[in-house]
């Protein structure tokens, strides 16, 4: 099913940028972010990257994937018309992790720069004993 959603969404990327020389364009006006100090026993913790289409085409976020399991992106599953915004929500959970962490969360497009990498960044204070 996964297999089969990601093969439509590619071709209608595609079909999207073959009906003329537009292109859709992915512009983040941040790609770090940084939840300073967070306690590992404090749940997970959430932040978003907001995005305009600053092209001409449609835009379609692809996947959005995270370096590891412990953080998750959730992004727009429909198209981002020209000068719209949408936003990719990141959640981390520190439980188990205590100490620095830097994520990388990998975004592909139907872009004119078809791939952008986000970034989350802190650190996680261990639990009492």
């Amino acid at each position: 099913m996964r297999t089969l959603l990601f093969l439509m969404i590619t071709v209608a990327a595609f079909s999207l940028n073959a009906q003329g020389k537009g292109y859709a364009q992915a512009t983040f006006p941040e790609k770090t972010y940084d939840f300073g100090i967070i306690k590992e026993d404090g749940g997970p913790v959430s932040c978003e990257f907001e995005f305009t289409n600053t092209g001409d085409k449609p835009l379609i976020i692809i996947e959005a994937l995270a370096s590891c399991g412990c953080t998750r992106p959730e992004y727009p599953k429909n198209p981002i018309g020209p000068g719209k915004t949408g936003k990719i929500k990141v959640t981390y959970n520190p439980e188990g992790r205590p100490g620095a962490f830097r994520k990388d969360i990998k975004v592909k497009t139907n872009g004119k720069e078809s791939r952008s990498t986000l970034f989350i960044i802190g650190s996680a204070t261990p639990k009492a004993k």
